[in-house]
């Protein structure tokens, strides 16, 4: 699992689109939030890939069973506009070992709909 999680992480650094078809089924279903409806197959995921803004990016396993992963996943980018994302992604894997669905669940400081001062407020 850690393998796929280093391909996606070299394909995403090199803009490779067309390594994508190691990492993904044809028919994969690309989610970006938890509310997405969805990138369907994996040229569309072609079409939202290329991204040159420079980042960093560190992973680490948080559950495996079965065909399902979850990753998290801390990203920060670099540029004109500083950001970072902390993510937790689920990979279903096909048993080919590409992934035919993909969640991201990302949070960045100051997102809106949480406050943590508020949440310890109300505990």
């Amino acid at each position: 699992m850690m393998t796929w999680v280093d391909g996606y992480e070299r394909a995403w650094r090199g803009n490779d689109v067309a390594g994508l078809d190691r990492l993904f089924r044809p028919d994969v279903v690309y989610l970006r939030s938890a509310y997405d409806d969805g990138l369907h197959g994996v040229e569309e995921v072609r079409a939202f890939w290329p991204d040159d803004t420079p980042f960093t990016m560190h992973a680490s396993p948080v559950a495996v069973q079965g065909d399902t992963a979850v990753v998290r996943v801390e990203v920060r980018y670099g540029g004109d506009e500083p950001h970072e994302y902390r993510d937790l992604w689920i990979l279903r894997f096909a048993e080919d070992g590409r992934v035919r669905h993909f969640e991201e669940w990302a949070h960045w400081p100051g997102m809106p709909g949480w406050n943590p001062a508020q949440e310890q407020s109300q505990v």
